[in-house]
């Protein structure tokens, strides 16, 4: 019996995934998880971050539940291209914060034959699309929308909500700033602004 296989070039495919959602929705511990598997498998794994997180710490990727993965730290997008070097997977945490450039990074890692892993906020605090998240849904082959609980009344979340009257865009922090909220909960507070 013949199988059609419609890719008949021979040459290794990459490949983006995106796990994206609100803050404390488990990003960056299916971040983790997924690149703890890779390396289970013997492949050779690189992570990065933006050189601004340094909420828990300087040199590693830490989810909110304390699970942690070493990782490199970088200012621009451009900088993941120039230090990636002979690896099958590559994770990018809080992708929000980098620049649009991490759309072209990711293509041509991928391109090159390497599985992309990025996690990031869908959305700011205001419920706007947030950084590059928006575009690489569209050419990601692989999307996770992951959500929190809503800490009003227990719905799922997918909005951050921001506690204090910070207007800047990009506030780093924990449950002291930020708590997740579903869309009715989310309206309710920002109209009582």
């Amino acid at each position: 019996m013949f199988l059609e296989n419609p890719i008949r070039d021979t040459k290794r495919f990459g490949w983006i995934e995106v796990i994206a959602g609100s803050m404390f929705s488990g990003k960056t511990e299916e971040l983790i998880r997924r690149l703890k598997r890779a390396r289970f498998a013997n492949l050779k794994v690189e992570i990065f971050k933006p050189i601004v997180d340094t909420r828990y710490s300087e040199r590693e990727v830490v989810s909110h539940d304390a699970n942690i993965i070493l990782s490199t730290p970088v200012q621009t997008a451009s900088n993941i291209l120039l230090l990636v070097n002979d690896v099958d997977v590559v994770g990018i945490d809080e992708a929000q914060f980098f620049d649009k450039g991490l759309v072209d990074v990711c293509n041509s890692l991928a391109d090159k034959g390497i599985r992309i892993i990025v996690a990031g906020l869908d959305m700011d605090y205001k419920g706007r699309p947030f950084g590059p998240i928006p575009a690489l849904f569209s050419i990601a082959e692989y999307i996770t929308k992951v959500h929190a609980i809503c800490m009003r009344c227990g719905n799922l979340a997918h909005y951050s909500y921001r506690k204090t009257d910070i207007d800047k865009l990009v506030v780093l922090g924990k449950k002291d700033n930020y708590e997740p909220l579903c869309r009715a909960c989310f309206l309710k507070a920002m109209k009582s602004k």
